[in-house]
């Protein structure tokens, strides 16, 4: 599980297909909102009834006319390129073995559509295996997939399919197993007793201070797991929910989720957008970083903003694993709304992801390209919230980072189930 900065920015609809279950929802909640004014400020509770709760998923019925709409060309890689079927192969073989777990069963038994069962989900991802094995090329595969599979659509933030997607990644820090003067800044292990904390659980305010050095003198006393040498390091691990830690003897370890208080996730970079520091035009994970690093004095104010904390748990070099208890795969997992989303599920994703490449004097730098990609839903977060809401899991280290952090884009989400 992770959490992410989530950025509030103007909805600009990709692609609409028409469905009527959503348009529908949307009208009727309209009607109802219009009789609630200031001389009628609270609905009758016939009223709310009245609002249906639209299914986060539509079945979609029929395919775009491009054919080459949904074709996955990362999978067998350009001329020259190796592609990276192994990893979908890797992550789908994950799924496969959270399906066959009792939290996975008990997860099915009370999904709210019907028609999608764990064992349809588990056929669906063994027939999409073999054909990924089969297949020669990209095309190829897609044809097959078309003609076995139906695609439910995510009804998005807007019940038309808007989908805003976000990316995170595993970093990477220098740290130490004592306190220094150069490495003070700590990360805390889940307290033992922490199922008998009184709620509301205490802000990250409360627990570690404004500069987030006080935390030994309160509930966090004893709870150190490692330190590291930045403030800002200490947070973004919490915010991206894991990490890779490096010693100066030449040791690593990793680090991931292990709990989190109860509070709201609140974004740093909405937080500054508001109060015009940075400007919400081309925001990205790194601006908000590259500000607060530039202007120290400004993170005791803003780091505190967001009240929930997170602890870690020290998982010895493990790879990242997600909320399914699962390891996460490079650009072939995703994380969403687990109360509304089929978890561990073969989806497909379709929107503008950041590259790297070379300019013409060997500098890096970053450009979009709209792609789509087979992904396996295997994780949550703390901002990851309606059938609007993606996070797309790009890797490890600063590269994945330069990418994850430059991911605030809209596309479109299907999950993919073998016709019955």
């Amino acid at each position: 599980m992770k959490t992410r900065f989530y950025l509030n920015i103007p909805k600009r609809i990709l692609t609409v297909f028409l469905c009527f279950l959503p348009l529908s929802a949307c009208n009727q909640q309209q009607q109802v909102q219009q009789r609630i004014s200031p001389e009628n400020p609270t609905p009758t509770p016939t009223e709310t009834q009245k609002i249906p709760t639209p299914p986060p998923l539509v079945l979609k019925t029929s395919l775009p006319a491009d054919e080459n709409y949904f074709l996955d060309n990362q999978l067998w890689g350009k001329a020259g390129e190796k592609g990276d079927k192994e990893n979908l192969l890797k992550a789908i073989d994950n799924s496969l073995s959270y399906l066959q777990t009792s939290t996975a069963t008990t997860a099915y038994q009370s999904y709210i559509i019907p028609e999608i069962t764990r064992s349809r989900v588990e056929k669906s991802l063994k027939r999409f295996r073999e054909l990924v094995v089969s297949s020669a090329n990209a095309k190829e595969l897609q044809t097959q997939v078309n003609k076995e599979f139906v695609f439910y659509k995510s009804i998005g933030s807007d019940n038309q399919g808007t989908v805003l997607f976000t990316g995170y990644y595993k970093p990477i820090y220098a740290a130490s197993r004592k306190p220094t003067a150069e490495y003070k800044y700590p990360i805390y292990r889940l307290p033992d007793d922490f199922s008998t904390w009184s709620k509301p659980h205490p802000t990250r305010l409360e627990l570690e201070g404004a500069d987030a050095l006080q935390a030994g003198k309160g509930k966090l006393k004893g709870l150190e797991l490692f330190w590291l040498k930045s403030r800002m390091d200490a947070f973004i691990a919490q915010v991206q929910g894991s990490a890779v830690l490096q010693f100066a003897d030449g040791t690593s370890t990793t680090i991931n989720y292990a709990g989190n208080t109860e509070h709201d996730y609140v974004s740093l970079g909405k937080e500054l957008i508001k109060d015009g520091k940075l400007e919400q035009e081309g925001i990205t994970l790194e601006k908000v970083i590259n500000y607060l690093q530039k202007n120290p004095a400004e993170q005791n104010n803003y780091l505190p903003r967001n009240p929930r904390f997170i602890f870690f748990k020290d998982t010895k070099g493990a790879p990242a694993s997600g909320s399914l208890s699962v390891a996460i795969t490079p650009e072939r997992s995703i994380a969403t709304d687990k109360s509304l989303m089929p978890p561990g599920a073969l989806a497909i994703i379709r929107a503008p992801f950041p590259f790297i490449s070379k300019d013409k004097i060997n500098q890096s730098k970053i450009e979009q390209r709209l792609v789509s990609r087979y992904v396996l839903d295997q994780d949550t977060g703390g901002a990851i919230k309606s059938p609007g809401r993606v996070d797309y899991y790009i890797g490890v280290g600063k590269e994945a980072g330069d990418r994850a952090g430059a991911i605030v884009n809209q596309g479109e989400l299907y999950y993919l189930l073998l016709k019955e």
